[in-house]
């Protein structure tokens, strides 16, 4: 066989000059609060997401946000990336999709927010759960999603939406928060005396029938492989932990109220160095507050506020750098490296929200975070 030297150096040349050119397109450094593009060089469209790791791989799950021209409703959902690296990641595409169905609840113009996924060892299924609020109503439903699949992309298999812990008192309740209060459901919005009365119990009263409000919320697997689905609930005023049924499907009915009438929202937990930590927001919509520490020596116990993790200007603190917590990812493989993933909402065009990760530092025995304009894995040992 004839080879045609020219043609080889050529086919040579033309290889090395395209691994050059994908090498170039790499992301090697997290540059938060930037464009961060994936393979294909779009946006990452995965906000208040969470990450699973499963089989040497990252899985990125996200709200993937429509643009805002985009009038097609039904291409909306919980998008999936996957890497090895955590700066690089494929689009894996909805993992979960709306469905076109008028009688199915996830119909497009609901809204899905802050999706989590677990893998479960003991069925061999992924559970997705997510917020959810139904189409045409605002935040009023305060439901949660389930949803579930054989692979860890999807597509996810939509069960249904539902209000957790229906007709079952939480195990820190006390007794005489059971009995109704007369006059309580007439007191004026936000007054001193509806705080007092929401932190004593007043919306888990009114809503004990039909399960209560779950609105922002991730999930945890607590030491004993226990998982809880932690949430937002009680006009945002109040967080409930509440046990997940072994098959992550539904719930036990063992649930705890934490930091009652403290209105926080966005948990973030980690578990690290012995204790168990939360980073939390304010409930100021899409407009970002002071970053909030809590810490427990049990996760169902009793926690304990800390105040501000961030450690920047009197202005950054202020605002969390621009950011709302969303999830707390522990780096495989080392035992003490975690970061901080948080979202920088833009409320006029959500699918343009940026991606605010930093590196988790310790200070004084807490977990605290800096600024950094970009930054690698290198500064997690």
């Amino acid at each position: 066989m004839k080879l045609n030297l020219k043609r080889i150096i050529f086919t040579v040349s033309g290889l090395l000059i395209f691994c050059l050119l994908k090498s170039q397109d790499q992301n090697t450094l997290f540059k938060p609060g930037l464009v961060w593009p994936d393979t294909q060089g779009r946006h990452i469209n995965a906000h208040g997401g969470g990450i699973l790791y499963y089989n040497d791989t990252y899985y990125w799950f996200g709200e993937s946000r429509l643009p805002r021209t985009d009038k097609d409703k039904t291409n909306y959902g919980v998008r999936c990336y996957s890497s090895k690296d955590l700066m690089n990641w494929n689009n894996e595409g909805l993992a979960l999709r709306v469905i076109n169905d008028t009688s199915s609840l996830l119909v497009p113009g609901c809204v899905i927010e802050r999706p989590k996924v677990l893998y479960n060892q003991k069925t061999g299924k992924f559970v997705m759960w997510f917020h959810h609020e139904l189409k045409g109503q605002g935040y009023k439903a305060a439901l949660t999603g389930v949803a579930v699949s054989d692979n860890v992309t999807g597509p996810y298999k939509y069960l249904h939406s539902l209000r957790p812990d229906a007709g079952v008192w939480p195990l820190n309740f006390p007794d005489d928060y059971k009995k109704p209060v007369q006059g309580e459901s007439d007191l004026k919005p936000w007054s001193d005396e509806w705080k007092a009365a929401a932190k004593k119990g007043l919306f888990v009263r009114r809503d004990f029938a039909g399960g209560q409000m779950s609105r922002d919320m991730t999930l945890f697997v607590d030491k004993n492989g226990k998982v809880y689905h932690i949430h937002a609930s009680e006009e945002n005023m109040t967080l409930q932990f509440s046990e997940l049924t072994d098959d992550y499907l539904d719930f036990t009915g063992k649930y705890v109220r934490v930091l009652p009438g403290d209105s926080n929202e966005a948990p973030a937990i980690f578990f690290a160095k012995g204790k168990y930590y939360m980073f939390t927001s304010g409930t100021t919509g899409w407009k970002p507050n002071p970053a909030r520490l809590s810490v427990a020596s049990k996760l169902t116990g009793e926690w304990k506020t800390i105040g501000n993790p961030c450690r920047g200007s009197e202005d950054e603190n202020k605002i969390t750098f621009g950011s709302q917590s969303t999830f707390i990812l522990q780096v495989h493989g080392k035992k003490n490296a975690f970061i901080y993933m948080g979202d920088r909402w833009n409320p006029g065009n959500l699918a343009d929200s940026r991606h605010v990760w930093l590196p988790i530092e310790w200070e004084n025995g807490y977990p605290v975070i800096r600024w950094y304009p970009d930054w690698d894995l290198k500064k997690l040992k």
